[in-house]
């Protein structure tokens, strides 16, 4: 089966070694950012977090979220709240260092990306996912979602829930996450400071969970990756 056309390319020169680094994004692709060797993007520089910022393919767009950065991410100086679109031209910055979002991919980029292992495809929604944490105390660890439901508190003497997170702004319990089919939905549970997707506010109602979606638990921010399949092309001799 062919590899459908990337769409779009964040390009990426490192200041010490000059060496140009240049990920192609397929239609629907996920691609997280950061310092940490785990991250589809990986940035080595001291000002950039392990776990930065994630670029997301929502309603045949683009968007790039900050991930609780210790410093910030920036698109053309201006620094991000929200989820924001990408267009074309656009810079993202990592507080000092800059990658270029482009729209426009060669068949030339595309398969030199597919050689070099920084192709980049969507996962397909599954069953099989986990939680990361961002940002919080437990920064860096990561929940298997491995049951049929399972709910979310603040980690206290006795506490019974599939996940106990640090944090005194968690309620007990403050949310869960339900297997609805091959997908994961989050609902919150009458929480005190209420729970975010995307940076809106999440309801009783379930919301289904995309790869790539940002939680925010209290003060804790957790992101939502798929396991089902492997999203970057492994590099080919």
């Amino acid at each position: 089966m062919s590899t459908p056309d990337g769409i779009a390319k964040v390009t990426w020169e490192d200041p010490e070694t000059l060496q140009r680094r240049e990920y192609v994004l397929i239609e629907g692709a996920t691609a997280s950012i950061g310092r940490s060797v785990g991250n589809d993007v990986i940035i080595p520089q001291k000002h950039v977090s392990r776990q930065h910022a994630v670029i997301t393919f929502r309603d045949g767009i683009f968007m790039i979220s900050d991930l609780g950065s210790a410093n910030g991410t920036f698109v053309n100086d201006r620094r991000l709240t929200d989820p924001f679109p990408l267009a074309h031209g656009d810079v993202i910055r990592l507080y000092v260092p800059t990658l270029q979002f482009s729209a426009v991919v060669s068949e030339e980029e595309q398969e030199n990306a597919r050689k070099t292992g920084t192709l980049i495809l969507p996962r397909a929604t599954r069953g099989d996912a986990k939680l990361l944490v961002t940002v919080g105390v437990q920064e860096g660890v990561e929940f298997p979602l491995v049951q049929e439901t399972i709910t979310v508190g603040r980690d206290t003497q006795g506490a019974q829930w599939d996940i106990k997170l640090k944090d005194p702004a968690v309620s007990r319990p403050h949310c869960k996450l339900v297997k609805q089919g091959t997908a994961w939905a989050i609902i919150d549970l009458e929480s005190v400071n209420g729970t975010l997707l995307n940076g809106s506010q999440v309801s009783s109602e379930a919301l289904t969970l995309k790869d790539g979606d940002v939680l925010t638990i209290g003060e804790t921010t957790l992101l939502y990756r798929s396991l089902a399949a492997t999203q970057r092309v492994n590099q080919v001799p």
